[in-house]
């Protein structure tokens, strides 16, 4: 299936401030809102469902015998159609 960037920002940021964001993005998932992605004259909302699919992933990039690159992500996916989605393989715990 094709894939379509609707809006897209990467930028080096102190911590604190990405913390920020994330709890933006909580707040509004928290209360039902639409998300608004802004940067620039660049901008797309969004409305996730109740039950959105939600993705974490933890990533090392790079050679097998050197440093690489890591990552973390972090992943709302829905059907543009669908009310709901069903469940995961189960809660997800962050520590």
């Amino acid at each position: 299936m094709p894939e379509e960037v609707l809006f897209e920002s990467e930028s080096s940021q102190p911590r604190a401030d990405i913390a920020s964001y994330l709890r933006t993005v909580a707040d509004r998932l928290e209360s039902g809102d639409a998300i608004t992605l802004k940067t620039g004259t660049d901008s797309v909302t969004l409305n996730p469902p109740a039950s959105p699919t939600f993705e974490v992933k933890a990533e090392r990039e790079g050679p097998t015998d050197g440093p690489g690159e890591l990552s973390v992500e972090f992943e709302l996916e829905w059907d543009e159609n669908a009310e709901t989605e069903d469940g995961g393989s189960g809660p997800l715990e962050i520590e």
